[in-house]
């Protein structure tokens, strides 16, 4: 380039006096045009603050044609006989065009963004980085405000108010941005360095700035703060659909502009994985989102079954087992686009600039569950091999967790059916009470209680009826919930009253707790409740093992709580239980029911027991209403636990049902006490029964004339069945055994179990029964 030499002389009052070629040649003003003018009327903004005292410095000139040239300056005083100076003599040429010092160098040469501004925020010095970044040359640069060469947004703003905070303080400013540079489309994250340069006077003349790219450490401290959010806003819950929505939430927008999370669809079940099959893949839609509301660019409904192609990105991940990143211009891409548009073409506006997607696997414990999709769009940045890392991260702790909510549900499932499977169904008919109950697994994530409840039939019409609790929750509860119940039924089946069946309970509760430690074990602490209700005598005797005593409702009367006494819970041992027995009239209402039912977080046992109270009272219609009002009165909003309630209504057997005979100790009352049955049953239209009962009566009534003591005492009881009683003071139990065939006797029970539906035996206060049913014709 030609050098070129301008100079001017510019008197005291700053009048330009003199003007040279050369000065011409580099403004492209003659001197008749600059002569007499002021110096300062041919720069393009202010003179620095710096120039005038250091006569050298950089200015701007604005060229004759309009374009800004910048100048070296260089200004020789002229002086006077009393040596002040009567006039400068300036000469200037191009900055570029002289050899550049060490310093020079190392600053166009920094591999950071570096700057120089005037106190006015005007360039003076840009180096070669902070040109590329800015899209612009240097001599474009110099003269011009900070604010008119970058976007107008807020991170510019704050940059430029940081430079005038320098300028105007003198101190020095370090701080951290993000945001686009004007030549790219990518944003970056930059640590600025602000600090005045100031004269030989300390005061400040000039801003300097030095800009480093720190756009990788953010990044990497936006991933890592990414999955430390992730650990605990994914799996707040144990249900599979929730988690696949929190993994949605988390990644749109910041990492991704549309998020799918596709499962296979046994996850969704209870049932174990099957074989992987190969070729396309069948997966259900579960979750999705994107930065547009209503997510218009999904191709796949919620909830709705999708066949990813052996090609697609999602397949080929669940293939390798590792994500697969796919960028526009790839075929496989392009291809997997087009299949998208085809099968939702009204999604296609919005899937419009889609230029990056990760497909990410879903495994958790070795098992693929499902793959999550990852796109952007609108985001300028394309991912990369540290995207994908994050992304795998994701999706395994979102799979960990959405396994952990499948083998809940699996084990809640069991647990479930376990005790579906345990539970009585609906009682049989039978004359001694009506019944109605509800059982209502626990919410909560512990997982199905060990509640449970049952109705059993008893001999002579009577009816037992028990509830109980096991403590804990999930599979093995629910197995001791049956095992218990189990227990329960055979003691009765022995007919036992109330408290020597939960003392034989407590023992068996004993025996099944291991001796050693360290190990949970349900049936200790268990509780029961053991009530049985006689519709001869219209009595209820009851009895229970660290359970909440039931409350009575009398026709009529108000609910009220019985006063029993409460033994402890099974498996303590060693303290006795003791029934309670009072008369309970025909049309009680009886409910027995576990604490779930009475807990609650705001509400106390008391408040519980008042709020059932009142519900029992309430004037409904059905058993079923009366339960309903219960639940909907007493039982809080969200129930931590397994909630079991059994109403029974009392009946009574009436005296034209019921016929009973004191017998004397004398064999040749056998057929006094046989005489006295057929005629009972010709008065009750049972004639078609009479001979099998005369032969009943006659073995019963016999054995306890030969080995039983008195008072014996014969009682027919027409019910469902028609019951054949014969009471005596002796406590030695018959048993059947089989006779030999020149035995004259010990066939009697025999021939009585031949005959009849059951039959058995009962300990009574005084002696024992022996009782046989007969079904009716």
């Amino acid at each position: 380039m030609e050098h070129v030499a301008a100079a001017a002389i510019v008197d005291a009052r700053g009048i330009v006096t003199a003007w040279t070629e050369g000065a011409r040649r580099l403004t492209g003003y003659p001197a008749e045009e600059t002569v007499g003018r002021a110096a300062v009327d041919l720069l393009a903004g202010e003179l620095p603050a710096a120039v005038p005292r250091a006569l050298t410095g950089t200015v701007v000139v604005r060229h004759r044609d309009g374009h800004l040239v910048p100048l070296g300056l260089t200004a020789a005083p002229v002086l006077g006989p009393d040596g002040d100076p009567d006039a400068y003599v300036l000469t200037a040429g191009r900055p570029a065009e002289s050899e550049p010092t060490l310093s020079g160098r190392v600053f166009e040469q920094a591999p950071v963004v570096m700057c120089t501004f005037d106190t006015r925020l005007r360039y003076l010095h840009a180096n070669d980085v902070a040109c590329e970044v800015l899209g612009a040359r240097a001599g474009d640069l110099v003269g011009r405000r900070v604010l008119d060469t970058l976007p107008d947004d807020e991170p510019v703003r704050g940059f430029a108010e940081k430079l005038r905070q320098v300028a105007d303080t003198g101190n020095p400013v370090r701080y951290e941005t993000y945001g686009r540079a004007p030549s790219e489309g990518r944003e970056h994250a930059w640590t600025i360095e602000m600090w005045p340069v100031r004269d030989h006077r300390r005061e400040v003349i000039a801003v300097a700035m030095a800009a480093f790219d720190s756009s990788q450490e953010h990044w990497a401290r936006r991933r890592l703060a990414l999955l430390n959010e992730a650990a605990t806003a994914i799996g707040t819950t144990l249900d599979v659909t929730r988690t696949a929505e929190e993994l949605v939430e988390l990644a749109v927008p910041r990492f991704a502009d549309f998020v799918a999370v596709d499962l296979l669809d046994w996850v969704l079940g209870t049932e174990e994985p099957p074989p992987g099959p190969a070729g396309d893949v069948v997966l259900r839609r579960v979750a999705h989102g994107s930065v547009f509301e209503h997510t218009p660019e999904a191709s796949v409904a919620l909830g709705a079954r999708d066949v990813y192609p052996s090609f697609s990105p999602p397949a080929r991940a669940l293939g390798l087992g590792r994500a697969v990143l796919s960028r526009a211009g790839e075929p496989d891409f392009e291809r997997w686009a087009e299949d998208r548009n085809v099968k939702a073409p009204a999604g296609g506006f919005h899937r419009r600039g889609a230029h990056s997607m990760l497909a990410v696997p879903m495994r958790a414990r070795g098992t693929t569950l499902g793959v999550a999709v990852f796109v952007r769009a609108a985001h300028p940045a394309p991912y990369a091999g540290d995207d994908a890392v994050l992304a795998e991260e994701l999706a395994s702790r979102s799979a960990v967790c959405v396994d952990n909510a499948r083998r809940f549900a699996r084990e809640r499932e069991t647990a479930m059916a376990l005790q579906r499977s345990l539970l009585p169904r609906r009682p049989r008919g039978q004359a001694a009470v009506e019944v109605a109950h509800r059982y209502l697994p626990s919410g909560s994530l512990a997982g199905v209680g060990g509640d449970w409840f049952d109705v059993i039939p008893l001999a002579g019409s009577r009816i037992a009826l028990v509830v109980g609790d096991v403590v804990g929750h999930g599979i093995r509860s629910s197995a001791t919930m049956g095992r218990l119940r189990t227990a329960v039924r055979t003691l009765a089946d022995v007919d036992l009253p109330p408290d020597e069946l939960l003392t034989h309970l407590d023992d068996l509760v004993t025996h099944l707790t291991p001796s050693h430690g360290g190990e949970d074990v349900p049936e200790l602490g268990a509780t029961c409740l053991y009530a049985v209700y006689d519709p001869v005598s219209c009595c209820l005797s009851l009895a229970a093992a660290g359970h909440l005593p039931p409350a009575v409702v009398p026709p009529g009367g108000p609910a009220r709580l019985v006063d029993m006494t409460v033994g402890p819970p099974l498996g303590v041992g060693g303290f006795p239980f003791e029934a309670t027995e009072f008369p309970l009239p025909p049309g009680s209402l009886i409910a027995l029911y576990t604490d779930g039912l009475l807990e609650g977080q705001e509400q106390d046992a008391d408040r519980g027991t008042a709020a059932l109270c009142r519900a029992l009272s309430s004037p409904e219609a059905s058993l079923e209403a009366v339960c309903d009002t219960v639940l909907k009165s007493v039982l809080p909003e969200q129930a931590d636990d397994d909630v079991a309630l059994l109403l029974a209504r009392t009946r009574a057997l009436g005296a034209d049902r019921v016929a009973t005979w004191d017998v004397v100790a004398d064999p040749a009352q056998v057929g006094v006490a046989r005489q006295a049955a057929t005629e009972q049953l010709a008065a009750w239209g049972l004639q078609e029964i009479a001979f099998v009962t005369e032969l009943v009566v006659s073995e019963l009534v016999t054995n306890a004339i030969r080995y039983g003591e008195p008072p014996i005492q014969l009682r027919l009881i027409r019910d469902r069945a028609l019951i054949c009683e014969v009471s005596d003071a002796s406590s030695t139990s018959p048993h059947l055994r089989r006779a030999h065939a020149f035995d004259e006797g010990g066939r009697g029970l025999l021939l009585v179990a031949q005959l009849t539906r059951r039959w058995g035996s009962r300990p009574t206060g005084t002696g024992k029964t022996i009782w046989a049913e007969q079904p009716l014709p």
